[in-house]
């Protein structure tokens, strides 16, 4: 029970922090940062709508609300799909590129000083394992 409620609320916290950095200095929320790495890790800055949902660990219609406003900020755009004109593909804009590249900074020293520089190396081996493995077995139980 202590490892379960110290993971919740440590978690919960741990983004809410987060969150708040990025919001105080660069006016952008945590989800929306974290939707900006997803695409600017894809080929062409691009990916499909229902493969970013997995990624995020969102469903389609939150994601599609998020991405709507994202594209009315500037940040994304939704085209359709050129390999399957079914899809839709959401583009990183290049001020969404120019957001992402000033945030990270910020995003990358908040994630040391709240979470990685606490841990020993064996820890964070530990932890990265541990993780690994929720996921697969969430992955593999997603079908």
């Amino acid at each position: 029970m202590h490892a379960w409620r110290s993971y919740i609320v440590a978690t919960m916290r741990l983004r809410q922090r987060l969150h708040r950095e990025l919001a105080e200095r660069h006016d952008v929320s945590l989800t929306d940062y974290e939707v900006l790495v997803c695409v600017s890790m894809q080929p062409d800055y691009r990916i499909r709508m229902n493969e970013l949902a997995t990624l995020l660990g969102s469903t389609k219609s939150k994601l599609s609300h998020q991405v709507g406003r994202m594209e009315v900020e500037g940040y994304l755009r939704r085209v359709k799909d050129p390999e399957d004109r079914r899809g839709v593909v959401a583009e990183l804009s290049p001020e969404g590129m120019a957001l992402l590249e000033s945030a990270a900074p910020t995003h990358v020293e908040g994630v040391r000083a709240h979470l990685i520089d606490l841990l020993s190396t064996g820890e964070q081996a530990v932890l990265g394992e541990a993780f690994t493995k929720v996921l697969e077995h969430l992955s593999a139980t997603d079908t």
